[in-house]
């Protein structure tokens, strides 16, 4: 598996070369945060719903202290609010109870194995957002598996899985290393563009030399190429 991760990134490279990242990592709260908010929106959505809240809530103790429908209030454009607000409520109120701050230190110093089992245990929290916090905030060897990641894995072939967390599971278990940020950021992009749930663009697409999908159509080369940007690259 290894070597076919490699050489997936390296055609994904070649089409939509390496990813920028921002020159200093995140604090791993404030990712975590807005991982939070892109559950189930666009980035434009959820990059304003997360600048609306450190806007109303320079720090997260004042956010720990605000009502939770306050905090639902500057949320909403990213929708599911009532969700977000608690699931982000909570996650304060755990942190200050247990320990004392909102650094997740423990995070920082714990395996990536430890670090997912703790992120998971506060409610709102899954694999994929605990993951996010390992690759973005602490630049660790992880491929966090969304929808577009666990769609296009599936169907080129790489994995065979029901779901986006056994995805995870089966291509993080050794992870190459130095490559898992434009691996995750290009698969998304591919599956925005070209692995589309419906009405996909296999023509043109970067993998069609390796892809073992079944349903290819080749003659459909019309791509929809306009760039987005990764909120959890701008936090």
């Amino acid at each position: 598996m290894i070597k076919a991760i490699k050489q997936i990134n390296k055609l994904l490279v070649k089409q939509f070369g390496i990813p920028p990242r921002a020159e200093k990592l995140p604090k791993p709260i404030d990712l975590l945060i807005a991982t939070i908010l892109s559950q189930n929106t666009n980035d434009t959505n959820s990059y304003k719903a997360y600048q609306n809240l450190r806007k109303k809530y320079p720090t997260w103790e004042d956010a720990r202290k605000a009502k939770r429908v306050s905090i639902e209030k500057e949320i909403k454009i990213a929708g599911l609010g009532l969700q977000k607000s608690k699931a982000i409520k909570n996650l304060l109120t755990e942190l200050h109870k247990k320990e004392k701050s909102y650094s997740l230190s423990r995070v920082t110093k714990a395996t990536s194995k430890e670090a997912i089992e703790y992120l998971t245990k506060f409610n709102g929290i899954g694999v994929k957002t605990a993951s996010c916090v390992l690759l973005f905030a602490l630049d660790r060897d992880i491929c966090p598996v969304d929808t577009h990641v666990h769609r296009t894995l599936n169907r080129i072939g790489l994995v065979k899985t029901k779901t986006p967390d056994k995805t995870f599971l089966e291509i993080n278990e050794n992870f190459p290393p130095k490559i898992a940020h434009s691996f995750h950021t290009n698969l998304i992009r591919l599956g925005r563009e070209y692995c589309t749930p419906k009405n996909y663009k296999c023509g043109k697409c970067p993998l069609k030399s390796i892809c073992k999908f079944e349903d290819k159509i080749i003659n459909n080369n019309s791509v929809n190429s306009k760039k987005s940007f990764m909120l959890l690259d701008s936090v």
